[in-house]
């Protein structure tokens, strides 16, 4: 049984908090916490399904490594967000790996718990389907944003999605991100240096201050300001 500790941490995330009692009451009695370590996987591409994550403490990225060793980065997942159910829906082995960026405290619920539930509750079908569907919702708003909005219209984007968990917080409890410039690089599809520059320029407006693998969020409205501006 998960530690009750936890809860607050769960209460926080928008799709954990709308379940029913019963169903919550299932995940704390029979998830898993585990103790991570940095740069330690949770899944690899291929693997398959064990079950769906929520990250408690720390931060997992998700992306893939090629066979040159070549790594694209989808995002970094923080506290308190779900991962790892889309291959429960499509019973496909993982499209992507999950790692951790720091030393996290992950939670797990396994495939058979799952799939006990749902035999016993085919209606936790229709909560799936709306995890799975929030990351959808912002994987159309990333295709999007590709082809309508300038880079720096992307980068405060992105952060802002990072900050509130692509949309899974009920309130944002912090304003740092633990992200490296590389990786919001890649998630962008551009250079590290052409990330230093836009981030520059945010730090200079007063927005963000830039440390080393992170970066703390400091005019969250300006921010926001920016990624929903109208190009003219």
């Amino acid at each position: 049984m998960l530690d009750i500790s936890y809860l607050k941490y769960l209460e926080n995330n928008i799709w954990f908090s709308q379940l029913p009692e019963l169903f919550k009451q299932f995940i704390l009695n029979h998830a898993q916490h585990h103790h991570y370590e940095k740069e330690q996987k949770i899944f690899h591409t291929g693997d398959l399904f064990n079950g769906i994550y929520a990250v408690l403490e720390g931060a997992v990225r998700l992306g893939y490594i090629d066979i040159n060793g070549n790594e694209a980065v989808a995002a970094i997942v923080e506290p308190i967000m779900w991962f790892g159910e889309i291959s429960l829906v499509d019973h496909q082995p993982r499209s992507h790996d999950a790692i951790t960026v720091q030393k996290s405290i992950i939670l797990h619920l396994p495939s058979a718990d799952i799939e006990n539930l749902l035999q016993k509750h085919p209606k936790f079908w229709y909560h799936i389907a709306q995890l799975t569907s929030q990351k959808l919702r912002f994987a159309f708003l990333e295709l999007i944003s590709i082809q309508t909005q300038t880079l720096t219209q992307r980068l405060a984007q992105r952060l802002l999605f990072i900050l509130n968990g692509y949309g899974s917080h009920l309130t944002i409890e912090t304003n740092m991100i633990h992200v490296s410039q590389e990786q919001l690089a890649q998630m962008l599809t551009c250079s590290r240096q052409t990330v230093n520059q836009e981030l520059q320029q945010l730090e200079k407006l007063g927005l963000l201050k830039v440390y080393f693998r992170k970066i703390e969020i400091l005019d969250f409205a300006h921010l926001h300001q920016i990624a929903h501006s109208v190009i003219e």
